[in-house]
């Protein structure tokens, strides 16, 4: 009795990981297992680096807090600190945000805390 394999299933998922690798270069985007080799690697990345992003996002907040502090004759921490003591409850986001964006309100932030 012949072998029967099922063309349609196996042909269907590669062409499925075909499309998903378009754009990719090289054999990446056409070879079948060098493309289910770098799709599967790409996945592992981009997983790992959803939760890589939150702390590089909050590394770069607390730079520009950092810069724009030391503009007004303080750190990021002393101007932490004084925030947390003042009772002001504002996150990194958006005091870097302030920071770069609108800097007469940071300076006010500022201000306040100083006093």
């Amino acid at each position: 009795m012949p072998r029967s394999v099922n063309h349609v299933a196996s042909k269907a998922r590669r062409t499925r990981i075909l499309k998903l690798t378009k754009g990719y270069f090289g054999a990446r985007k056409n070879v079948w297992t060098v493309a289910k080799n770098a799709w599967e690697k790409g996945q592992t990345y981009a997983y790992r680096d959803r939760r890589l992003k939150k702390r590089d996002f909050r590394a770069l907040w607390i730079q520009r807090i950092n810069a724009a502090a030391r503009v007004e004759g303080m750190n990021y921490s002393q101007l932490i600190g004084a925030i947390h003591k003042a009772g002001i409850e504002i996150n990194r986001k958006v005091l870097a945000d302030l920071a770069v964006n609108n800097p007469e309100a940071f300076k006010a932030i500022v201000a306040k805390v100083k006093n």
